[in-house]
């Protein structure tokens, strides 16, 4: 008798649906095909699905029932779904970038992440869309994608969140039980907080990115996108480790180990008023401080504090786009450049070209500053909180470069804290914390260089006493 799935089954967290696998409530292969089946069935709707890989997954998932009927378990996440941004190669089957260029684009390998997810028995059933070129050059509207603007599914008029757009929005509908997904500057905790769901940005070089499409070579980050603090932990102890084919490897591993952390009281969290009195938007005021109300009552020594005055934005737009610009010269080069969806991005591919090497060299000098004022920072505080965003996902018509109005705030609060972190290469955890005109908010737990398994226990801690982890939009009719 075939197994009918009820809809709250696709919102557990990774841990119960491996319970009832070991149980042997259903088989892996009934598990894939649902979720494969949920996937192509509304993926198109949120425009989050690029490529179905159902075919392979349920010739996978033979294999790992036969493993479960001798009591072989791979890993916490053996037999479970899940999708992959599309920047990631999967063996023998598209990986387009969301660019038109490279449409077809098929790779020998799998990406580092794949191989390593596959082998402790996950089973990718799809590539998740993304906006072009992970959006190298800057892009004006949400639709700079060949798979059209990331729609979010709490209100599909709203933008998941870029650029792993796909990710954050087959995540937040349960069409994947986590995703991978990638961040330079952003690409993780936007469409988490964007779409309601847990993302972690893990330290830079913690996880390996051979086989990803390149932006940024000192600030692409590679991490998961799920529903829970605690499932981030589990997908992160099988996708971290040393690589010597990526050369920004750190050559260390990770053990989801969040009982071994230090009592609350003895750690010491940072966060500005600022950040919720000027920084925030008005109608989000509220509910980020109603959240950061229960973080300041979990028992740290709380202290208020700012970023120093550094610019932040000015040197990782610079280190990226000079970075950028090498790595995409020959889409200049031949001209096809042009061919990308928005061509606001294709200019500004093209005007990094542009960039001097003392332009690239000051700003390298500028981040080695950044870096001492972040490790300073970090000498008084242990961990920083701060809204992801500072308010609601944007409608999907609205100009992404629009000017920010002016706070009126004397004071910097922690407002940069995202180009900050991705320069320091600061690990980062988003985390639900509420709603404001219906739409999902999310803040931002960020610590020291490898030290993951803090800010999951924080959110861990958080999210037992919330349930912003737990809403579930309305699929769509």
């Amino acid at each position: 008798m075939k197994t009918t799935f009820p809809e709250e089954f696709f919102f557990l967290p990774l841990g119960q649906i491996q319970a009832k696998l070991r149980a042997k409530e259903f088989k892996v292969k009934e598990l894939t095909e649902a979720w494969a089946g949920r996937l192509d069935q509304f993926g198109p709707r949120y425009n989050s699905l690029a490529h179905s890989l159902r075919k392979p997954a349920l010739k996978a998932a033979k294999s790992h029932d036969k493993d479960f009927s001798r009591e072989r378990f791979r890993s916490p996440l053996h037999g479970i779904p899940y999708g992959a941004k599309d920047l990631l190669s999967y063996a023998g089957h598209p990986t387009e970038w969301g660019a038109p260029q490279y449409k077809g684009q098929v790779f020998r390998e799998h990406a580092r992440v794949i191989a390593k997810l596959e082998g402790a028995g996950a089973n990718c059933i799809g590539k998740l869309a993304m906006v072009e070129l992970a959006g190298g050059g800057g892009y004006r509207f949400p639709n700079a994608s060949s798979t059209g603007p990331g729609l979010n599914p709490w209100d599909p008029t709203r933008w998941a969140g870029g650029s792993s757009s796909g990710s954050g929005a087959a995540v937040a509908a349960g069409l994947v039980p986590f995703a991978i997904g990638s961040e330079t500057w952003g690409s993780i905790l936007t469409p988490a907080a964007y779409c309601g769901v847990t993302g972690l940005r893990p330290t830079y070089g913690l996880v390996s990115r051979s086989g990803a499409m390149a932006l940024s070579w000192t600030m692409d980050k590679i991490g998961p996108l799920c529903r829970t603090a605690e499932d981030c932990g589990l997908v992160l102890q099988v996708i971290a480790g040393g690589d010597s084919d990526d050369p920004g490897s750190a050559g260390k591993s990770f053990y989801y180990t969040p009982e071994y952390v230090r009592p609350f009281s003895v750690l010491r969290l940072g966060w500005s008023p600022a950040d919720l009195e000027a920084v925030a938007d008005p109608a989000a005021r509220q509910a980020f401080a109603d959240a950061t109300k229960l973080f300041l009552q979990m028992g740290f020594q709380v202290r208020e504090v700012e970023l120093p005055d550094l610019p932040y934005r000015t040197v990782a737009s610079t280190i990226i786009g000079c970075e950028m610009a090498s790595i995409f010269e020959p889409l200049v080069a031949n001209g096809t450049i042009d061919q990308l969806v928005d061509k606001n991005q294709a200019a500004g591919i093209v005007a990094a070209t542009g960039y001097k090497a003392t332009d690239y060299l000051k700003a390298l000098r500028i981040r080695r500053l950044i870096q001492d004022a972040m490790a300073k920072l970090f000498s008084t505080v242990d961990v920083l909180l701060s809204p992801s965003r500072p308010g609601v996902a944007t409608r999907i018509d609205e100009p992404l470069d629009r000017a920010a109005a002016p706070d009126g705030s004397a004071k910097r609060g922690l407002k940069d804290l995202g180009a900050a972190g991705n320069l320091a290469g600061l690990p980062a955890l988003s985390l639900p914390c509420g709603f404001a005109q219906n739409l999902p908010l999310g803040l931002s737990l960020v610590g020291r260089p490898f030290e993951e398994n803090l800010l999951l226990a924080i959110g861990k801690q958080f999210q037992s006493q919330t349930d912003w982890h737990r809403r579930r939009p309305p699929l769509p009719a």
